[in-house]
């Protein structure tokens, strides 16, 4: 049975703010537009949701399209519905976000996305549509989570140093942190595994080598807990 609607319906759309994480920076992934509005800018990756979809199904598929990422883990951010955030028609966007390890994952742009490319969270070049504003919240999301669950597990390789993991924090925070205090801090969350490993081929003196326990690191993302650094 088909039903009429009495009022005109918004558009709905999803966006992805993918985090990744190198030596230096914090990255996200962005992907450029190939076609209008905004063609040849840059944006987060996303796209409109078709009628079978769930709202996470259709961001996973967009993503994979337009970057060949996948199987990855999204976390609903927020919903943006400003009334002219595009110029088409009256569109409101689901936003996700991930954290990646930037080793894990080829990107590859297609479909409607001309390229596709990490940049440096402070240093993105001009976003289409509000999506700066989207990245923005996505990356306040970050520091805030930073305090009540631990972070690294998805960016950091399988074995890391404490300097690896504290640099980490100090991107994620922006701004650096006292060393002894934020090891004593994470070692005593106890889901660290140190290993009779250390460094090699560094120029520095090679610095031991960690892991997290993923059943701890599991179990203590879901209860939280309040980690001020």
């Amino acid at each position: 049975m088909s039903y009429s609607y009495e009022y005109p319906r918004a558009a709905l759309t999803v966006d992805c703010v993918v985090f990744g994480l190198d030596e230096d920076d914090l990255k996200v992934l962005l992907i450029q537009r190939n076609l209008p509005p905004f063609e040849g800018r840059w944006a987060l990756p996303g796209g409109f949701v078709r009628l079978g979809e769930t709202l996470e199904e259709s961001a996973r598929r967009e993503l994979q399209e337009e970057t060949g990422i996948e199987n990855v883990y999204l976390e609903q951010l927020y919903t943006v519905g400003d009334i002219e955030r595009d110029p088409r028609e009256r569109v409101v966007t689901v936003t996700y976000y991930a954290l990646v390890k930037l080793t894990d994952h080829q990107v590859q742009a297609a479909t409607d996305a001309r390229n596709a490319a990490w940049f440096a969270v402070d240093d993105v070049p001009p976003l289409a549509f509000d999506h700066a504003k989207i990245l923005e919240m996505a990356h306040e999301r970050l520091r805030g989570k930073v305090r009540y669950q631990p972070i690294g597990f998805e960016l950091l390789p399988a074995k890391f140093t404490l300097r690896q993991i504290q640099h980490l924090y100090e991107v994620v925070l922006d701004r650096p942190l006292d060393k002894r205090n934020f090891r004593k801090k994470i070692l005593s969350m106890d889901i660290l595994v140190e290993l009779d490993e250390v460094e090699t081929d560094v120029a520095h003196r090679a610095a031991r080598l960690y892991k997290f326990d993923r059943r701890k690191y599991l179990r203590l993302t879901k209860q939280g807990f309040n980690f001020e650094v």
